[in-house]
């Protein structure tokens, strides 16, 4: 979300002894939409000059369950204050205001915190810039989302360690240094994101069993861990085995990306929830032995996908999966055709408007797959650049916010500008 803050503006601000800084607005208590607005008048009066407003969302109450539904939202403000007079400030503002505070992230009728200033990192007792808990606070991401809509779509880079992978199989060494200069060399490309695999889900591919799979992504996870140049990087782990997860999550994994979405394994769920980690439910059907033959769809594939992706998703807050938790994969190449791979990739917008699926992020992953192959006539996955970068277009269009590649080098420049075309 480092996004929200313009560089070039920011610049001009400070010519001006003026800073850009997001604040988060909440209320659960008498006139919610009226505190919020009173809020905001305050510190136009206060010379906090409130210079966007995000649209307003109404939420379930998280964290302390057992109180009133808030309204949400956030605002751009130029101001003269340093982070902590801001902070200073909008204290002031709830004080005025009549907020009292009686339980932790409890009933309120006004609630102001700073989620952004200017680029800045700020670790002090009283605050902490950017804001510590917003990446799990989907009523704060959200109204960011309304200010910042020129988003970046992410690069997650694939990290194959499985000697049988479809197009990459045996190209990576499980050696520390070798898997500290291969992700140093995703990031330095454009990658964010590094999904680690230890178990090939490529149609027809066998099971290695627990300790094989886990022999390959746990020292993998504690190179990188390890490494004071790549620890910072998030780390996925493609696996469908709850044991897998549970131990690389330990290890430090962040995302566990399951191609089953917890259907070939039922204790992953709820081992996913205990974990309080993130999960990408892609959308497939079968085992990777029987998926080419479970490609029929009477229905059409993308009100098919819809429903049974949202069925994933019931699922999985059934077991306690908090929704700001998970991530959207349509699952390219998994139990489906040339023709249905190709209308999700045209209709992607389609699917992500379904209901129950409205605002969670989605991955896609077309990188090197089959149909790529047979549609520019090369045989050879390694070699499908040109045709990956063209799926790759149409999945930013269609507005996916993460793309799964093996070509990192390239296709971040391809997302970079596709980035430019389609989110402006």
């Amino acid at each position: 979300m480092h996004g929200s803050a313009d560089s070039g503006l920011i610049a001009q601000l400070n010519a001006r002894g003026k800073h850009q800084a997001f604040i988060a607005l909440g209320s659960n208590l008498g006139d919610r939409i009226g505190e919020i607005q009173k809020a905001c008048m305050e510190m136009d009066l206060r010379g906090i000059g409130v210079v966007r407003t995000s649209g307003l969302w109404e939420t379930e109450a998280m964290y302390v369950e057992e109180q009133p539904r808030f309204v949400n939202g956030a605002c751009e403000v130029e101001t003269s204050l340093a982070p902590i007079e801001l902070l200073d400030q909008l204290q002031d503002i709830e004080k005025s205001l009549g907020r009292k505070k009686l339980v932790d992230k409890g009933p309120r009728n006004i609630d102001l915190d700073i989620l952004l200033y200017d680029g800045l990192t700020v670790d002090e007792e009283r605050l902490t810039i950017p804001h510590k808990l917003m990446l799990e606070r989907e009523f704060v991401l959200r109204p960011l989302c309304d200010l910042s809509p020129a988003k970046s779509t992410m690069v997650m880079a694939i990290l194959n360690l499985s000697p049988d992978s479809f197009s990459d199989g045996g190209n990576h060494s499980n050696d520390p240094i070798s898997i500290v200069n291969t992700v140093s060399a995703f990031i330095s490309s454009g990658a964010s994101i590094i999904d680690i695999g230890g178990q090939s889900t490529r149609p027809g591919a066998t099971d290695v069993g627990e300790q094989e799979e886990l022999a390959r992504v746990l020292p993998a996870i504690n190179a990188i861990r390890s490494s004071p140049l790549v620890r910072h990087v998030c780390i996925s782990i493609d696996t469908y085995r709850a044991s897998v997860a549970e131990a690389a999550v330990a290890a430090g994994a962040d995302i566990i990306n399951d191609i089953s979405a917890g259907v070939m394994d039922p204790n992953m769920l709820p081992t996913l929830a205990r974990l309080g980690c993130t999960v990408c439910l892609m959308h497939s059907r079968g085992t990777p032995i029987n998926m080419s033959s479970l490609t029929d769809y009477p229905s059409g594939v993308i009100p098919t996908v819809a429903r049974e992706l949202s069925d994933r998703i019931q699922t999985a807050e059934a077991a306690g999966i908090r929704r700001w938790r998970m991530i959207l994969d349509p699952g390219i190449g998994f139990a489906k055709r040339q023709t249905q791979n190709l209308e999700i990739l045209r209709s992607l917008n389609t699917l992500r408007g379904f209901e129950g699926l409205h605002g969670l992020p989605w991955l896609v992953g077309p990188s090197r797959k089959g149909f790529v192959g047979k549609i520019t006539g090369v045989s050879e996955p390694k070699d499908r650049t040109w045709g990956t970068a063209g799926a790759l277009a149409a999945c930013v269009a269609g507005g996916a916010d993460i793309v799964r590649v093996h070509d990192v080098a390239e296709m971040a420049k391809v997302v970079k500008m596709a980035d430019a075309i389609w989110r402006v």
